[in-house]
Parts: structure tokens; C-alpha cells; sequence
């Protein structure tokens, strides 16, 4: 049997004895064939064939070093289980030590991995030939998860593990510890692989005590270490990496006089990420109570850390700033203006603190320093701007207080249609890459139904090298995307639409049944090529169809007696634009096709026959005994009430617009680890919000759950979209203001703000909700205190105390979560801000409770602000 014989019949050992026996040139020529094999396992149905021997049959026949790496380190064929096979170094050690050194050298580079195998056999060949320590990204990373790993057993024919139960064993005997630890300090990420402390057996400690022990027996360099791990931590980072490097900082344990010589690393760290700056102050400030860290110094250390938000720290760096010049009164002057940043805290109780301590130091500071203190306290909440005036001897200005909200967004018009397959190709591309937004859908869909029927031929060959990257495999429980896009365009190149590939009524909600349906309609009117263009792509970003076009495309279709869909046009219905326009209507009514004549009916009709006015929502503030549950009762009833508002279209339309019509109980709700809500469904009927944030209440696990990840990304759009914002709109607002994540509640803040500079916020109504919300756990008060900030200090202090108005009386009531207080102080400035007056009852009760935790202290400080004037 020859080579390629052996391969095939997986005889592993009549391979290895085979490649002894050939030369260089043979072992070549059997490379072609070898690569064909490796192509049919690879492509083959699974189980797919056993890879090992094409893969060892392929290392022995390159004699190149750089053909072999590639052989062994391209994609795929059971590599892992490979290296572990004794055949495997049989080969290579056949194999001129040149020739090992180089192949280890660039495996080394492109890929040891992190399993174990890989790593342990590339170690056992730099032992064993003597060729250098690689020191590649990819290399240590596998060092550090093998000697962080439990023991396994190794394979008999590799060496090179260190013996040991546990870290410390395996670190202190390794000679690969001088030469890899200070790249540690140097590769991106690597402090979670440092830090899995459940990986190692405790007696001997984990990496960062183990890092301590090796530079205390003079195995490492102190210096170089203390210097890598500040110059790692200066570098900033994940907060993963930043934790397991201060650890081993500490562990180090530098002297005073090591950290004196570093000081300069000890300021900049006053930046970083709250663990770590906290230990740079405490290092800073033992030096400064050993003398040895200069005036100008502290003056820079207070500059970075009275910026930071961390009360914690702004308070301990205003302290420190006290002992100094408590210390030395000719430090008061440099003293009282280092403290003045604290000014701008968004606290007002650091503010407080600051002005007393400017108080205690400002006779010794002289009167050169006021001008400066008076500017800086143009900052000051307003709840200080008259004792920060009688302090500082003048007036501050209050100014005139003016309301900012963003431009009111206007919807941008829809682009031509796409001109050519080519331009179809690219969007395709772009769609199947990302997460489009509707237009680039809308007019991907519209492309491939319009330059199929011009030319399906060319349409197949632009779609062609695009399709040959994309895989569509769906599974019944996803829900239909923008993403199954996919499908019409292979629908175009194949002539073949499979019915009901995309449905699946039990696992998708009905906006994904009611894309599927479009799409899996588009695909067949490609095939029988009747439609020259689809009705129901939109004139406005929005996804809005103006009325006028939409007349114009069914004047269109009945010229060249083109076929219509039932489920574009239905969408278009959707869409349009009520109109009330005398020379449209005619339009419309001169169409003779039955679409024509069913779009004629509905323009004249209004479009969506929707009652939006019903009963609203029956807010609980005046039952503060009621149980959560009968909260949360009522909360779902909104989205059932604004759905059941819904009047029944005269017109018929498709089935699934039909089942989207119609209204679900709140049971249909699937939570999941991400909203399943998508661009494409706020355009299905985009001039009416309420009844969308209605569906959207329904099915998606998202904004009714604002634990969800991504749960109000649609939120500014559907405050941009038309018609009225009841009940619905304001409820999603409420629920993604009290989401989990930052970047989830500052899209709700956008969502608020556009609602309030259109004029269709309803504080009291929002504020009301959020108080049931909090009442029954669904809005975390410490949550809504980080939203309203964020909306606040955009300007829009007037907006957010509408709503902390309607809020509070509810809140107080029934609520005495952590963040109360933290909100209270939001309302506080916002009211004295905006000039609010007008007491309420509850923040009265509330400021006459007794004690002094936060929620009395800001309810008494919000009383009398609102008692202002009155």
C-alpha cells in the first residue's frame, strides 16, 4: 500500500513507517492528493471521518517548516486530539532540528491555543530540542491555563509538565518563569486567566502571592515587577485585568520609599478604575503623612480626584486636604482652590463638606483667593448659592432659567430605489453583516423583487459571491430578522421558495409571522416575475408610506397589469398615511384593479380605524394597601386596553396582519437574555406609537422586563414615530428607565426627552406609573436616580421634575428602597432649577420624620425649596 492508501484506511503506523522511506521529493508529491482528502473530510456530513491520519501523513510530507505550520495550524480536523497522538511526534522528531525549532516557533505564533495538548507539545519540543522559549501572546496565555490547570494525566510519550498539586509547585521549579512573567504586564486581557483562583489548589496561593514569592527569592526582579504592575495598571483596562494586577501589587508589598520613587505612577492611577484609585489615595496618603509627598502633589491628586463621582473618595481626598492645611496654614490659599473643584460634585452633600472646609481655611487663604472661589461656585447646587454668597462675600448669579430639550427630530426621506444588481449585492451584504435599520431593509427587499423582474440573470450572478458566505439555517424557536433577507435572495438565484420555511407560529411573536409572511410572498412573486416593484416600501425613515406614492405605484402596477401581494399590500395599508387631500383621493378612486379599488376604500376611510381614548390607565397611588400583584395587574391591563381599543379594519387584509391586529394576553410573553424586538417592527404601523408600544408590552420579554439586556433600544425611535403617546408609550418609557444595564436606561432618557420637546410627555401620568413600578419591585428607586441625573444634566431639569412630581407622592408612600434618598436629591435640584413651587404633602410628612438618614435630610432640603416664594 502507497501513502495515499494508508491515509485512507486510517493505518496510522503503517504511516509513520511509510514517510521514513521516502525522500524529500516523493513525500512532496503526495501533497495534492493529501489536500483533496483533507477537503472531503471537511466537508463531509457528520460524523466526519477521523482526521488524524491525513494530518500526520500531511506534517511528513512538507519539508518546508513554513507548509508544515500551515498544515497543522489551518482550521479544523481534530487538531487538539492530534497532538496528543505519539505518531504525531514521531513524525516530527524525524524531522532536522532546524526544522522543529522553526515549526515550533511559528506554531507558536499563530496558535498553541489554549488547550491542553496543543501547549503541552509544542513545551515538551522546546525542552527537548533546546530551540528558544517562545514568548508569542498565544504562548503565554497556554503557559499561564497549563500551570493554572489541576494536574491530568499526560500523554507517556510527552514531557515537560512541571510536577505538582498545586501553583506554587509547578511556578517555583519552571524555567520558563523568567523569561515569560514580565510579558504578563504586557498582553491585553490576561488578568481573568491570572485570577481563576478555583483553577489552583490552594496551599501554595494563586498567581498573584505565588508572583511575590518567586521575586522574593530573586527569581524575578522587584523592580521590574513593581514597574510592570503600575505601568499594567496606568495602562487601564478591563476591570478583570486591572483586579488581579492590583492584587499583585499588594502582594509585593512595596516599601515606603519604592512607592516615594513611584509617585508619579501613584497620580496617574488616581484615574483608573475605582479599586484601584482608591489604593493609589492610600498609598499618597501614607506618603504624605511620612512628609514625603510634596504641597504641588496633593494640590494634583485633589485636581484628578475631586472629579471623580465616587463620593468615597472625593470625601477622603477633601480630608487629606484639610489635615494639610490644618498642618501648615501657608498651604490654605492652594488648599481652599484645589478643594473648590469639588464644587461641580453632583452631590450635595460633598458640596456641603467643601464649603465648610473652604470656611475653616479661607481666613488664612486671604482674600486673594475669593475671585477664584466665586467663580467656581457658579457650579454650586442651588440649595448652597446663598450661604456660598455670604462666605464669599458677594452675590451669586442665579440666572434666568431656561428649559433644554433636543431638536425635535424630523424623519428622513426614503432614497431611490436600488438602480442595478450590483447595488442590490452590496446591501445585502451590508444587511446580512449587521443589524439594518428599515430603510436599508425595506429597499434590499424592494431591489430583489424589482431587478428580478428586469433580470434575474444578472440579479443571480451579483447575488451569487454573496451567498457562497452565508449559510441560512434557521431554527423554529427564532424569531423572523431582517436577517432572513437571506431566503428571498437565494429564492431569486434558485427558483425555489419552500412554503413556510420561515413560520413558525409557536416560537416567533407576531411581528416576526408577519415579516415571514412578506418575505416567503416576496420570494414567489420573484419566481413568477409578475412584479415589477413592491407596494409597500416606506417614503420616511420612519417606515411611513406617503399616500400619494403609494397611489401612484398601484397606477403603475394596473399599466403593465402586474400581479399585486396580498401581504405587500396589506403592509402598505399599514403604513400609509392618512390623508385628507382631495387630489390623492380622486387618484385612488380612479384605480380599476382590486387592490386599487381596497386602497381607495381605506384612504377614505382614514386608514387604521383606531379609538385610542379609552379609560387610560388606572394608576393604584390613592391604594397604597394594595398587593404587588394587583399592581403589576393593572400595569399589564395597559397594553390589553390600548389593543382591545383597536376597531376591526372594514378592509380585509392578510392573515398575519390579521393575527398582529388582533389582541394577546400578556401569557405570551417568552422572557429571554435578549429582547427579541427588532427595527422592522416599529414600521409596521409607524403612525401609531401607542398601539406599537402596546404589542410591544405584549410580546416582548424586554421592555416589560428590564432585567432583559437591550430591552429599550427601540424606545427613541417609537418616541419619533407617529400618533398619539397614551398610556402604552409612557408605560415602556417607564419600564426602561428602571432597566438594569447604563446603556439600556440612557436610551429610555432618550426616549423621555424626545417625548418632552414634541409635548407629548405626560409627567404626572409617567410619574404615577414609576411609583406603582417601584411599589411592586418592577423600578429600583437607586435606578431611577442614575436616569433622571443623566436627563438632567442635559438641561431638561424642568422635564424631569414633571415627572418626579407625579412620582413621589407614591413613592413616599410606599416605597423605602435603597435610592430613594439618591432620587430625592435628583428632585431637589431639579425643582430649585427650575423654579418649582408649591408644596406636597408627602415630601412635608416625609421632612418631619425623625432621624437623619438621606431620604429626611433631601425631603426637608426639597420642602423648602418648593416653600420658596410662597
Amino acid at each position: 500500500m502507497n501513502l495515499i492508501e494508508l491515509v485512507r484506511a486510517e493505518n496510522i503506523d503503517g504511516i509513520v513507517r511509510e514517510l521514513v522511506g521516502l525522500t524529500p521529493d516523493q513525500r512532496r508529491a503526495f501533497l495534492p492528493e493529501l489536500k483533496v482528502i483533507r477537503k472531503e473530510i471537511r466537508d463531509a456530513e457528520w460524523p466526519a471521518p477521523d482526521g488524524k491520519p491525513v494530518l500526520i501523513a500531511g506534517l511528513g510530507c512538507h519539508t518546508s517548516p513554513s507548509g508544515a505550520a500551515d498544515w497543522i495550524g489551518g482550521p479544523g480536523l481534530g487538531w487538539s486530539e492530534v497532538s496528543r497522538h505519539p505518531a504525531l511526534l514521531a513524525v516530527i522528531e524525524s524531522q532536522p532540528l532546524e526544522w522543529q525549532h522553526d515549526v515550533v516557533a511559528r506554531l507558536a505564533e499563530r496558535r498553541p491555543g489554549r488547550w491542553w495538548g496543543e501547549y503541552r507539545l509544542l513545551e515538551h519540543l522546546v525542552r527537548t530540542t533546546g530551540c528558544p522559549v517562545p514568548t508569542s501572546d498565544e504562548f503565554v496565555l497556554s503557559w499561564v491555563h497549563e500551570r493554572s490547570a489541576k494536574h491530568y494525566d499526560l500523554p507517556a510519550h510527552l514531557t515537560g509538565r512541571m510536577p505538582g498539586d498545586n501553583l506554587w509547585d509547578r511556578l517555583s521549579g519552571d524555567s520558563f518563569v523568567p523569561l515569560l512573567v514580565p510579558r504578563l504586564f504586557e498582553i491585553a486581557d490576561i488578568g481573568t486567566s491570572l485570577d481563576r483562583s478555583w483553577y489552583v489548589t490552594e496551599p501554595g496561593g494563586g498567581w498573584p502571592v505565588c508572583l511575590a514569592r518567586l521575586t522574593e527569592q530573586g527569581v524575578l526582579d522587584r523592580a521590574e515587577m513593581l514597574d510592570g504592575c503600575l505601568a499594567r495598571l496606568v495602562r487601564g483596562g478591563r476591570v478583570g485585568d486591572q483586579r488581579v494586577f492590583l492584587k499583585v501589587l499588594q502582594a509585593l508589598a512595596p516599601s515606603t520609599d519604592e512607592n516615594a520613587a513611584r509617585v508619579r505612577s501613584y497620580l496617574a492611577l488616581l484615574d483608573a478604575v475605582s479599586t484601584v484609585a482608591v489604593h493609589a489615595q492610600q498609598v499618597l496618603g501614607e506618603l504624605d503623612d511620612a512628609g514625603l509627598l510634596a504641597a504641588d502633589l496633593l494640590v494634583e491628586a485633589s485636581g484628578t480626584v475631586l472629579f471623580r463621582t465616587e463620593k468615597k473618595l472625593v470625601r477622603t481626598q477633601l480630608v487629606r486636604l484639610d489635615k494639610a492645611a490644618g498642618r501648615d496654614p501657608a498651604l490654605a490659599g492652594q488648599v481652599v482652590l484645589a478643594a473648590s473643584e469639588a464644587f461641580g460634585h453632583p452631590d450635595p452633600e460633598v458640596q456641603e463638606h467643601t464649603l465648610k472646609l473652604i470656611a475653616r481655611h479661607l481666613a488664612a487663604a486671604g482674600e486673594g483667593v475669593l475671585p477664584r472661589l466665586r467663580e467656581a461656585a457658579e457650579a454650586l447646587h442651588p440649595a448652597h448659592t446663598a450661604s456660598a454668597g455670604e462666605l464669599l462675600g458677594a452675590q451669586l448669579p442665579s440666572g434666568t432659567y431656561e428649559e433644554l430639550l433636543p431638536p425635535v427630530p424630523q424623519p428622513a426621506p426614503v432614497p431611490g430605489p436600488l438602480g442595478s444588481p450590483a447595488e442590490v449585492a452590496e446591501e445585502l451584504s451590508a444587511i446580512l453583516l449587521g443589524d439594518p435599520d428599515v430603510v436599508a431593509f425595506e429597499r434590499a427587499l424592494d431591489g430583489l423583487v424589482r431587478q428580478a423582474h428586469l433580470s434575474r440573470p444578472a440579479l443571480t450572478e451579483a447575488l451569487l459571491p454573496v451567498l457562497a458566505g452565508h449559510n441560512h439555517a434557521r431554527r423554529d424557536w427564532e424569531d423572523c430578522t431582517a436577517r432572513d433577507l437571506l431566503y428571498v435572495a437565494r429564492a431569486a438565484t434558485s427558483g425555489y421558495a419552500p412554503t413556510g420555511a420561515l413560520r413558525s407560529r409557536d416560537h416567533t411573536s407576531p411581528f416576526g409571522h408577519q415579516l415571514a409572511g412578506r418575505l416567503e410572498e416576496a420570494a414567489r412573486l420573484i419566481i413568477a416575475r409578475r412584479t415589477p416593484y413592491l407596494l409597500a416600501t416606506p417614503t420616511s425613515g420612519t417606515g411611513a408610506l406617503d399616500a400619494a406614492v403609494l397611489v401612484e405605484r398601484l397606477a403603475g402596477y394596473e399599466a403593465v397589469d402586474a400581479k399585486d401581494g396580498d401581504a405587500d399590500l396589506s403592509q402598505a395599508l399599514l403604513r400609509v398615511v392618512p390623508t385628507d387631500d382631495p387630489d390623492v383621493l380622486a387618484a385612488a378612486e380612479r384605480l380599476t384593479s382590486t387592490a386599487g379599488q381596497r386602497t381607495a376604500r381605506w384612504l377614505k376611510a382614514g386608514g387604521l380605524p383606531t379609538r385610542l381614548s379609552g379609560p387610560g390607565y388606572l394608576g393604584t397611588a390613592a391604594e397604597p394597601g394594595l398587593a404587588p400583584w394587583e399592581v403589576i395587574r393593572r400595569l399589564d391591563a395597559v397594553s390589553q386596553q390600548v389593543e382591545q381599543s383597536l376597531a376591526v379594519p372594514d378592509e380585509p387584509l392578510a392573515a398575519d396582519c390579521r393575527w398582529l391586529l388582533q389582541p394577546q394576553a400578556p401569557a405570551a410573553r417568552t422572557y429571554v437574555s435578549r429582547s427579541p424586538e427588532s427595527a422592522q417592527w416599529l414600521s409596521v404601523f409607524p403612525n401609531h406609537r401607542e398601539l406599537l408600544a402596546a404589542k410591544m408590552l405584549t410580546w416582548s420579554g424586554g421592555v416589560a422586563n428590564p432585567e432583559v439586556k437591550g430591552c429599550t433600544r427601540l424606545l427613541p425611535h417609537l418616541a419619533e414615530a407617529a400618533g398619539p403617546a397614551g398610556p402604552a408609550v409612557h408605560l415602556a418609557v417607564g419600564y426602561g428607565l428602571g432597566a438594569r444595564l447604563p446603556e439600556d436606561r440612557l436610551a429610555a432618557v432618550d426616549g423621555l426627552l424626545v417625548l418632552a420637546a414634541r409635548g407629548d410627555l405626560d409627567g404626572a401620568l409617567l410619574g404615577g406609573m414609576l411609583a406603582d413600578m417601584a411599589s411592586c419591585g418592577l423600578a429600583e428607586p437607586a435606578r431611577l436616580a442614575k436616569s433622571f441625573r443623566t436627563a438632567a444634566d442635559t438641561g431638561a431639569y424642568g422635564t424631569v421634575w414633571s415627572v418626579l412630581a407625579g412620582a413621589l407622592p407614591g413613592l413616599l408612600s410606599r416605597t423605602s428602597a435603597r435610592g430613594l434618598g439618591e432620587l430625592l436629591g435628583v428632585a431637589v435640584d431639579c425643582a430649585q432649577r427650575s423654579g418649582a413651587r408649591g408644596a406636597i404633602a408627602k415630601v412635608s410628612e416625609a421632612a418631619g420624620r425623625g432621624g437623619a438618614n438621606q431620604v429626611v435630610k433631601q425631603a426637608k432640603a426639597l420642602r423648602e425649596v418648593l416653600a420658596t416664594g410662597d
